[in-house]
């Protein structure tokens, strides 16, 4: 195969005392011709390597079918009201619609009707106390970029917006509906050139009045990449503000009373640990912290009392697990009225909900109904009840609501369950463990579909490894093709997510960020000695920081997998900071700045572990040229480099996507996409799927 030409620059910097070389600086910018000429280069070998893979057909069928099985999210509950999601098969995207007390419901927000072209989409939303108005913010073309709305209820009129600037926005309501507790950023000509997309601040404003008479509330002085958070009361007398500076695992956490003077006062500041703080309906400050409790506790303390917010002083209400990791709580009524907290532990990545006693005596039940997968969460009207709805989903799952009731604490029924097609595939989940080169056991699931041969298949490892995220059970349209297909899936519960805690995210962050390559490399020869899969059957598939994981495996580890998709990648890791929202990374990765930690980058930085006359698997970059969070530049660079460097016949592709971002994207976008790369996969790995239309009788829905 023929790879376009890319001239090679005869850059090389002295960094810290260390000679770095950037051969490929100049794809850093889009609007270079040499770009341009190459780009468009990229893009007709894509189109004709992509165009031609024989599996595509069948996986663009399957996907199809799968992926149109649609979607639920978990109620949010306002005197009454439910507001949630919905996407039924045939639907670009998910809808938010409100269900009145008399079980009637109504689309609030249909992003397809604001914008046919499918490129809306909807980022965030949060009703009034009252419900009886709804904040939004939707965003175009994949740049993330909110602008918040306000509208009625009751009518569907708009009261405001667009206002704009609210990227990753919370909003706060105050009781009434008439204000508001909101972050923006500052105007552009306040802030230096190339920080547009930093120094966001927390704003009161009153809703239909000028942004620019808006209140100040918190934010000056403080790190230009901080984010914050705004939550108040139901009463309206309280307000929390928090503040993280990037993605750093650390908050500082202020509250005020609204009734008194309103100041701002530290419940946490300058502490190394998460804290989340809320008033709830019973008038208590709770606190969900991993502050000498990595794996989460939750505990209770006075609001209108400074002395009890030191966590010496603070009530447990449910202490640290030996195993689980606490995730989410919600406060439901007893039977009998006594306040009870309804808890998600994850053990080994599977979620579990039981129910404890709300004045800290210990746990009352299991909720032994919950099937083996993931909670999205649980929520309760805050003016209480004895009802909680759940979000779940599994590996064969579409995101579904169940209900769970104080009179029956063990159970859960099905509140709203999303359509399935028919056409997912009767699975076979196996649970393993490999070894990792320290010795640590790194959590596999591993996916086939019931019935197939135990013997070495085309196989998908797939991981991301980072920012605390967790890789739980969830229904995937990609995994479940690519198992119908005859193949194998298998999620890596990699070091640096949350699956065990503050502690395992902590090592794989940093310094330590090679432990998460390890533990996927660990992973591959896992599946490999077990009888899994060959190294000419292997493929590793990840985006976003993901996407850096399975860079680092193709630069270190060349000969263990065949096939390669890396999405929307980090893999400059000494310039990464330089673009998009890459300075907020920085506390997860360390920054080129600082001599020592420019030392860890380079240690697995993909662009500059490339090695001349290397034969390489196969690679297909995908990107998204809206990308406001990692910059397409990641994957030019990269590819340039594997084109030129390698050995092989193996084909090192560059996929490129108009109009789409980081993020959301339309449900024809995501089956396009999802099919070029399983059909990639599968050219190179030896999977030949059968057309579902040739196996299958016809499903209807």
């Amino acid at each position: 195969m023929r790879h376009p030409e890319a001239p090679r620059l005869d850059l090389v910097e002295d960094l810290h005392g260390h000679r770095v070389a950037d051969p490929y600086r100049w794809l850093e910018d889009p609007a270079d011709e040499r770009t341009v000429t190459w780009a468009a280069a990229q893009d007709e070998l894509a189109a004709q390597l992509l165009g031609s893979l024989p599996a595509r057909p069948s996986f663009a069928d399957r996907l199809t079918r799968l992926v149109h099985a649609g979607a639920v999210g978990i109620p949010v509950w306002r005197r009454g009201r439910a507001f949630s999601t919905r996407r039924d098969p045939g639907q670009e995207h998910a809808v938010l619609r409100v269900t009145e007390p008399d079980g009637s419901v109504r689309v609030l927000v249909d992003p397809i009707a604001l914008d046919p072209a499918g490129t809306t989409t909807l980022d965030a939303w949060s009703p009034s106390w009252e419900g009886d108005r709804l904040a939004y913010q939707v965003s175009v073309g994949g740049d993330e970029e909110s602008q918040l709305y306000v509208l009625d209820v009751a009518t569907g009129q708009l009261l405001e917006g667009p206002i704009d600037r609210c990227r990753y926005s919370p909003v706060g309501w105050l009781p009434g509906g008439e204000e508001l507790y909101y972050v923006r950023r500052l105007a552009p000509e306040l802030v230096p050139a190339g920080e547009e997309q930093f120094h966001r601040r927390v704003w009161r404003h009153r809703v239909g009045a000028d942004p620019d008479t808006d209140v100040l509330v918190h934010g000056e002085g403080s790190d230009p990449s901080t984010y914050f958070g705004a939550r108040t009361s139901a009463d309206g007398r309280w307000l929390v503000v928090s503040a993280s500076v990037g993605t750093a695992p650390r908050d500082d956490v202020w509250l005020a009373d609204l009734s008194g003077d309103a100041q701002l006062r530290p419940l946490q500041v300058g502490v190394d640990a998460q804290l989340t703080a809320w008033v709830a309906r019973d008038g208590r400050l709770w606190l969900h912290s991993d502050r000498d409790a990595p794996r989460s506790r939750l505990a209770v303390a006075d609001p209108a009392d400074p002395a009890s917010w030191t966590p010496e002083a603070w009530t447990e209400v449910i202490g640290q697990s030996d195993e689980g990791v606490l995730s989410d709580v919600a406060l439901v009524d007893g039977p009998d009225g006594d306040l009870r907290v309804l808890a998600v532990h994850a053990v080994d990545a599977t979620d579990r909900l039981s129910l404890w006693a709300g004045d800290g005596s210990g746990r009352l039940a299991e909720v032994t109904g919950l099937r083996p997968g993931s909670v999205s969460g649980v929520s309760a009207p805050p003016e209480g009840g004895t009802t909680a709805w759940v979000g779940y989903t599994d590996y064969a799952t579409p995101p579904s609501v169940l209900r769970w009731d104080a009179a029956d604490p063990a159970a859960l029924t099905t509140h709203e369950q999303a359509p399935v097609d028919g056409d997912v595939p009767d699975l076979r989940v196996v649970e393993a463990h490999a070894t990792s080169a320290d010795g640590t056991p790194v959590h596999l699931f591993v996916l086939s579909a019931a019935g197939t041969p135990d013997t070495p298949r085309p196989t998908v490892l797939y991981g991301y490894g980072g920012f605390n995220v967790s890789l739980t059970p969830a229904y995937s349209a990609q995994a479940l093709a690519w198992v119908a297909a005859g193949g194998v899936w298998v999620v890596a519960n990699l070091r640096g997510g949350s699956e065990h805690g503050e502690e395992w995210h902590r090592a794989g962050m940093r310094e330590r960020k090679q432990n998460v390559f390890d533990d996927f490399a660990a992973a591959a020869q896992h599946l490999i000695a077990t009888g899994w899969t060959t190294p000419a059957q292997l493929a590793v598939m990840g985006g976003s920081n993901g996407g850096l994981l399975v860079g680092a495996m193709t630069t270190q580890h060349p000969d263990l997998v065949a096939a390669v998709v890396c999405s929307a990648p980090l893999l400059d890791m000494v310039r990464y900071e330089l673009f998009g929202l890459g300075r907020t990374w920085n506390d997860e990765y360390g920054t080129a700045a600082d001599a020592e930690e420019l030392g860890w980058l380079l240690g697995y930085s993909p662009y500059h572990r490339v090695v001349e006359g290397t034969a390489y698997p196969a690679v297909l970059f995908t990107t998204f040229e809206s990308d406001t969070r990692v910059d397409p530049l990641h994957a030019r660079k990269l590819a340039a480099a594997l084109q030129h460097a390698t050995s092989a016949e193996a084909p090192i592709v560059l996929r490129r996507e108009l109009s789409v971002g980081h993020g959301a994207r339309a449900v024809s976008r995501t089956v396009g996409l999802a099919a070029d790369q399983l059909a990639f996969l599968a050219a190179h790995t030896g999977l030949t799927p059968a057309s579902p239309s040739d196996t299958e009788p016809p499903t209807g829905g």
